[in-house]
């Protein structure tokens, strides 16, 4: 294969991965929002291609598919593609699609807040590397290893973050055993308090109502009595009588405040019974055989995060980081204690592109699932576009992180072309970096999610019925 066919097929690759960028963006994250910038869409699906092209040259690099020569120029050409796109291009939107929303500021001084923004960011990101052991001094200011490392530094924390709580949210959402036991008499008990406070509502609504238009009626007649009124005494008496408060009306504001007060009220418990509903769903969908196949996942996560936060735990104290790929590590064990005889390099080679694919769907699903989530929780018609690129610069970074982990998930012959792309980084420090992130993420999200639990509606249904 020449280096032309090479090229043809990375380049072809990056279009498909663009086109499905973009449909994605269309058809997932901006399907109810107006889109106002062609720029924020373009920039989202290159960074995603980009990611994506970074596992093909992983799987490619397994395979031995295209020339030596070819994998690693076109290594370093997407390597400086994503540094140019997290680095410069996308916090320089971040911050034109932030000031362009301030309608008071003058477009000049938008522009100049704008360059005065990403100057900001971008001595804070190369400021980054003082407190980390994570580069030796003699590279270049424009060296692949200055951005990456950086880049790593950022994208490995957000890493750990989203595994440690991940790995204890998932056994808390698919085991039965942690689900609040909800009957449809506790339904009833909320939907009816819920009823009652509507009904509350529209009872002061309307006797709000009422007393304006008996105020206003009276202010009428009073104005039509001083206009009729003979003399001055009798005129000033009339108006002043119309502007004094009457017992006989209710006090509009106190009414108000009351009302405000249901209102919140009643927006609580329209949360709390549609949770209600759906963990009763929840409950039925664990009676069937699908609901169990996922209890038993649950449990299973559930041992896999005590073994991480085990492991994490031991890396730490002991300093350790491991340097033979989990796959050789384990056909290893399993030919040396039981027996088994085969070719321990070539099944190694097998079953490391087998799981590496694994991680990579695994990767790309559950990121953009994850995306999507934050972007419906968090956009509106104005922020949109700056959460968009926000996620973009997350999605980035992300999977370069990805990249810099996943090269322990590989046998030693797959390293080399990795360790020589990314340059001269230390690599233990960002595992040591996932292990102290992802063990304080966990042990928060235990803590949350302990409190969360104890704090569940069961105890203030029992509330209402007393």
């Amino acid at each position: 294969m020449s280096f032309l066919f090479d090229s043809i097929v990375v380049f072809g690759s990056e279009i498909l991965f663009f086109c499905f960028g973009w449909v994605f963006f269309m058809r997932q994250l901006f399907k109810n929002y107006e889109i106002r910038h062609i720029v924020v869409q373009l920039v989202f699906s290159v960074t995603f291609s980009l990611s994506c092209m970074m596992f093909e040259l992983i799987i490619f690099e397994i395979l031995g598919y295209l020339l030596p020569s070819s994998r690693l120029f076109h290594w370093k050409l997407l390597i400086y593609c994503m540094l140019l796109v997290l680095v410069f291009m996308i916090p320089f939107y971040i911050g034109y699609f932030f000031f362009l929303n301030l309608y008071w500021v003058p477009r000049i001084f938008q522009r100049l807040l704008t360059f005065v923004y990403w100057f900001g960011f971008f001595y804070v990101f190369w400021k980054l590397r003082n407190p980390f052991p994570i580069l030796s001094a003699n590279h270049g200011m424009f060296s692949i290893e200055q951005g990456v490392s950086r880049v790593g530094v950022i994208g490995v924390t957000l890493m750990a973050i989203l595994s440690g709580f991940g790995a204890v949210n998932c056994p808390y959402t698919y085991m039965s055993y942690f689900m609040r036991h909800v009957t449809d008499a506790d339904i009833a008990v909320v939907e009816r308090r819920l009823m009652q406070t509507i009904e509350l509502i529209i009872a002061k609504k309307k006797r709000i109502s009422l007393s304006l238009r008996k105020q206003f009626q009276k202010q009428d007649k009073s104005k039509e009595k001083i206009s009729q009124s003979p003399n001055y005494s009798s005129r000033f008496w009339n108006l002043f009588s119309s502007i004094s408060p009457s017992k006989d009306y209710e006090n509009t504001s106190i009414l108000k405040n009351e009302v405000s007060c249901l209102e919140e009220l009643s927006q609580q418990l329209y949360i709390e019974a549609i949770d209600l509903h759906n963990t009763k769903q929840r409950l039925i969908f664990s009676k069937t055989l699908q609901g169990r196949y996922f209890d038993f996942l649950g449990h299973i996560f559930s041992i896999y995060c005590i073994w991480k936060i085990f492991i994490s735990s031991v890396n730490i104290i002991f300093d350790r980081v491991g340097k033979i790929d989990p796959v050789t590590r384990s056909i290893e064990i399993s030919v040396h204690y039981l027996g088994i005889e085969f070719d321990v390099a070539f099944w190694s080679q097998q079953i490391s592109f087998l799981l590496v694919g694994i991680l990579i769907v695994t990767s790309i699903r559950g990121l953009l699932i994850t995306l999507t989530k934050f972007f419906y929780a968090l956009s509106s018609n104005k922020s949109s576009n700056i959460i968009v690129l926000v996620l973009a610069e997350i999605m980035g970074m992300y999977f370069v992180s990805s990249v810099l982990l996943m090269r322990m998930n590989m046998p030693p012959q797959y390293r080399e072309i990795i360790s020589l792309v990314l340059g001269d980084l230390q690599f233990n420090f960002y595992h040591r970096w996932f292990d102290v992130i992802f063990l304080v993420s966990a042990l928060a999200s235990i803590v949350v999610l302990y409190v969360a639990h104890k704090q569940a509606p069961e105890k203030q249904i029992h509330s209402y019925n007393s």
